[in-house]
């Protein structure tokens, strides 16, 4: 009797065990996983307010100069100056931002004008947009001579990424014979830059007038004219 009645303690005691488990993996399933899209949507959140600083910032340097208050900054992003200076701890850093911004829309224009537009055409219309962001960016270029380390790698990557926008928008000019050969793309490049300075760059009009110049001496030696007004 007694071996039996050991036997159903024991089962019993067996019993209390698998439930114990069978609760304690109840309450485990019951216990949310992290949300992994948290992270990511939190990226996103705090993504969407760097670009709206950074676009706010480009609007308020081009009516009030990058000294313009950091509060409008703020406001017109519609984020608080804690969030503003999380993100940009110093001015400069915001500067930088404004310039990588431009720098990109810059480039990234070049293709979108070789889909839209005839080579000759197409390299045309974006040396008049190199032109108008060497005449629109004084006060921005002048703070990048401030020695401010945070600019440190603005003009490599300007020169990356333009040179390399100019050179396939002369290939392709080039290969459609409406641009002679030849054509270095870092010199057009400094070429434009100098005369956007022409006349203390006081002259928007000046400036075109020059680039125009510059243009039709690139079709010097091209197979076939090309319109570009």
């Amino acid at each position: 009797m007694k071996k039996k009645s050991q036997g159903n303690v024991d089962l019993k005691k067996s019993a209390v065990k698998k439930s114990a488990v069978k609760k304690s993996a109840v309450k485990k399933s019951a216990v949310k996983e992290p949300d992994e899209t948290a992270p990511r949507l939190m990226r996103a959140d705090a993504r969407r307010k760097m670009d709206s600083l950074v676009q706010a910032a480009t609007e308020v340097f081009a009516t009030s100069g990058v000294d313009a208050p950091v509060r409008e900054i703020a406001d017109k992003a519609g984020v608080g100056l804690g969030t503003m200076y999380r993100h940009f701890p110093r001015r400069s850093d915001l500067i930088a931002a404004v310039m990588q911004t431009q720098v990109d829309a810059c480039a990234d224009a070049a293709s979108t004008l070789a889909k839209k537009y005839e080579p000759g055409d197409a390299l045309a219309r974006w040396l008049y947009r190199l032109m108008d962001f060497f005449g629109t960016k004084r006060g921005l270029a002048a703070a990048l001579h401030s020695g401010d380390p945070a600019y440190s790698t603005l003009p490599g990557y300007f020169l990356r990424r333009i040179n390399a926008a100019l050179a396939e928008l002369i290939d392709a000019a080039v290969a459609a014979k409406v641009v002679r050969p030849g054509v270095n793309p870092e010199d057009l490049l400094w070429a434009v830059a100098a005369l956007c300075h022409g006349r203390d760059g006081k002259e928007p009009a000046y400036a075109r007038k020059m680039v125009d110049l510059l243009v039709d001496g690139l079709r010097f030696g091209a197979s076939k004219p090309t319109r570009h007004r």
